[in-house]
């Protein structure tokens, strides 16, 4: 999450959107945001008020932990934005992510249909999260009834254009959006990671995210 006081903006970061680029192209932004230097000291400081201050967010924080956490006028006041992902391909970049910088939350399941049934079956364990891609996207960005609590939801699969209308209603030019995190190692179409069963899992878990944001197994992804 991504907070800016004199440009009036927060960023959700859901984690395989492309949000580490998007909060890479915003740090010069936030360098310029007088707010930001005094936001600092702030968050070193607010376990003494029981992290009331709401300075800093985690990284992949919910949309209603700032809407809580900050005064209700000023969090009306921003532009709140956030960009989500196919959910078949963003569990094929997740494996990846995994398999290349956390092997051992792999559970002992070095190939992605393995992982995924694993991953995703109701009787594992659910002592932890293997990690966020578990969880549904839209649980980032709505209330407690499940309305959408932010102002625009972009598509990773239009990053460069959603980004540049966010930026537009933010009233800054729009960065470049620097290459992050990219996977080399994966087909650059999700399908072909997938049989009809696996599929259906995807959807099954994911379907609030399927009915919320329109996305369908046969879309493929712009870029992997």
């Amino acid at each position: 999450m991504l907070l800016s006081p004199r440009y009036k903006f927060l960023f959700v970061h859901i984690a395989k959107t492309g949000g580490t680029s998007v909060r890479a192209a915003l740090e010069r932004v936030r360098w310029r945001d007088p707010w930001y230097w005094l936001m600092l000291p702030c968050h070193r400081l607010s376990h003494l008020t029981g992290h009331r201050l709401g300075t800093k967010f985690p990284r992949h924080a919910h949309a209603i932990a700032a809407r809580e956490m900050l005064p209700r006028e000023f969090y009306d006041s921003l532009f709140k934005f956030a960009f989500v992902r196919n959910p078949w391909d963003l569990q094929v970049s997740s494996f990846h992510h995994i398999r290349r910088e956390r092997p051992h939350y792999l559970g002992g399941h070095d190939n992605f249909a393995d992982f995924l049934r694993w991953k995703l079956d109701p009787e594992r364990p659910w002592q932890f999260h293997v990690d966020t891609s578990i969880e549904r996207q839209s649980d980032y960005l709505v209330d407690l009834r499940g309305d959408l609590i932010v102002d625009f939801v972009g598509r990773y699969e239009r990053l460069r254009e959603d980004f540049e209308f966010a930026c537009k209603r933010i009233g800054i030019a729009c960065p470049e959006l620097p290459h992050r995190r990219q996977a080399t190692d994966r087909s650059r179409d999700y399908r072909s990671y997938y049989d009809d069963d696996l599929a259906e899992r995807v959807a099954s878990h994911f379907r609030d995210d399927v009915e919320r944001f329109g996305y369908r197994f046969d879309d493929p992804a712009r870029d992997a």
